[in-house]
């Protein structure tokens, strides 16, 4: 056996990413594996681009656990780079393209980042704020344009071989480091690895695989929605991979119209969607134009899925089973989900802890609550992240005990179903009661006329946080604050109702479509506690 052989036989014994890809490429050479616009490739074409961008990365000086950012939207070339430093043992800093310049700099050099690939629209953004970023080296642009001194993706790639790079890595080496929306303070950034994701996938599958009728993943064509900079998304199109499907990106952020061409003209089978995404798409005023007939799974992450949302997808998609998929970055995306033969009479629960996945529910003591109480999911699991990058007062804060403590406020049934009552840091004491904002928030989402709602806490001088919601009304509707504590009243213990009612054309978001509450505290005011 010479070297080559011997390095392939250790790598195929290894839960690595881009064993993965290289082992789709020898089972299914000429089954289409990623279709981007105009550009469709086979698992061995997708293969041999990946080890190509992996060539080139080696001769730029990228070797084990050097850190490559990258600032685009969806693309080809986004999952690739993916990819291709997994082969390498580098890793990928993906940045959320709607951050600030003054956040990305800060991501950049607190990842260690020593290349950036960005996507043309953002060339204007990273010469900004290239004068800030010491430790990068390289700037490589998806796209005709450059900047000066930049590289171009494809002529970069060009000339270097498809064959495996062959890079001995270990499977608890980081595979990239992900950065919490930061709604507290600073970004922290995630540490996953190799096996927390390829393990994380594993138990995905066996998840999904126990909804009866589902069978043949292996030839389902797959429309991943949300941006692949963050895991809702990612791990969505990981996991196809991992099953041996097709894997499709839109070629716009988030166009209604053209996700719906998607789906009929490539014969989507599975779609991830956030709510929000869901929200928007519903409202489509021509939706039942469109063949629909393949689609079968329709994912729902990143948030609860409201019961009428839920209610209009069956009605207009009927041969759908919906996920709903529950998790965090540092979980390495899922920790639990609701199998659509389970979700009847369970509509607001986020389903059961997978398999492997330990689960806590906890007071502010780490001490157990009783059964269908409320308290802190805390996990342990081989899909708990390795640490907080550079950050190890966060990192031993989130992992005391020997357990990660998510932030997320649940209870936990008889049955083992969970529900996500709130986040810890969004609760509200008024008058020394606990309210949780997502209860008011499920309440306001049943109104005909509102499309959504965020709940947050002010402070108030005699209750110490009084409650107030932010509404978006449905185009064309109409409402007083009145008819909205009203409806509240109809449906909830009157402490918990709104004490005051702001209307808004829309709610601010990161990237995922979750809600900015911080920029609402900043808005309309900070409870005491912040």
């Amino acid at each position: 056996m010479n070297e080559k052989e011997a390095i392939q036989k250790e790598l195929g014994k290894r839960l690595l990413l881009g064993e993965l890809m290289a082992r789709n490429a020898r089972k299914f050479p000429e089954k289409e594996a990623l279709v981007y616009g105009e550009t469709r490739l086979t698992y061995k074409q997708l293969n041999a681009r990946i080890n190509q961008i992996a060539h080139a990365l080696l001769d730029l000086g990228i070797h084990k656990n050097d850190k490559v950012a990258i600032l685009a939207y969806n693309c080809n070339q986004f999952l690739e780079t993916y990819f291709a430093l997994a082969k390498i043992g580098g890793v990928a800093v993906p940045v959320n393209f709607r951050l600030h310049p003054e956040e990305m700099t800060y991501i950049l050099n607190q990842s260690d980042s020593k290349a950036l690939i960005a996507g043309e629209d953002f060339l204007a953004t990273v010469k900004d704020i290239q004068k800030d970023l010491p430790q990068v080296a390289t700037y490589i642009s998806i796209g005709e344009k450059l900047e000066e001194g930049m590289l171009n993706f494809e002529q970069w790639i060009s000339g270097f071989p498809g064959d495996e790079p062959l890079i001995l890595v270990d499977d608890d080496e980081p595979l990239f480091i992900m950065y919490t929306a930061g709604t507290t303070g600073r970004p922290k950034g995630a540490v996953i690895t190799h096996r927390n994701e390829m393990v994380l996938w594993m138990l995905g599958a066996s998840f999904v695989l126990t909804e009866p009728g589902l069978t043949d993943l292996w030839t389902f064509r797959a429309l991943s929605a949300p941006p692949v900079f963050h895991l809702a998304s990612f791990g969505f199109c990981q996991f196809m991979f991992f099953l041996g499907a097709t894997v499709v990106l839109p070629t716009e952020v988030f166009d209604p119209a053209q996700i719906m061409r998607i789906i009929e003209q490539e014969k989507i089978n599975a779609i991830v969607l956030i709510p929000v995404m869901s929200t928007f798409l519903l409202m489509l005023p021509d939706l039942d134009k469109y063949d629909t007939r393949s689609l079968q799974v329709w994912g729902s992450s990143g948030a609860i899925l409201s019961v009428e949302t839920r209610q209009q997808i069956k009605n207009f998609f009927p041969n759908v089973k919906i996920f709903d998929l529950f998790g965090q970055t540092e979980m390495s995306a899922l920790v639990s989900g609701l199998l659509p033969s389970e979700s009847e009479g369970r509509e607001t629960s986020v389903g059961k802890i997978l398999p492997f996945i330990e689960i806590r529910v906890v007071d502010d003591d780490d001490n157990d609550v009783s059964v269908g109480a409320v308290g802190e999911a805390v996990y342990r699991a081989p899909s708990v992240m390795k640490e907080y990058y550079k950050n190890p007062e966060a990192t031993a804060e989130s992992m005391r005990g020997g357990w990660f403590h998510g932030g997320d406020l649940v209870r936990q049934d008889e049955q083992g179903y969970i529900y996500v009552v709130d986040r810890k840091k969004d609760m509200i004491v008024s008058g020394g009661e606990n309210i949780y904002s997502a209860e008011i928030e499920m309440v306001l989402s049943r109104h005909p006329k509102i499309m959504e709602s965020s709940v947050i806490g002010v402070y108030d001088k005699d209750w110490g946080e009084a409650v107030k919601a932010v509404v978006v009304l449905k185009p064309g509707e109409t409402m007083t604050q009145e008819e909205v504590i009203d409806f509240c009243k109809e449906h909830l213990a009157s402490y918990k109702k709104p004490k005051s009612v702001n209307f808004v054309e829309a709610l601010p978001r990161n990237a995922l479509g979750k809600v900015l509450k911080r920029e609402l505290r900043e808005q309309y005011g900070k409870s005491m506690r912040y």
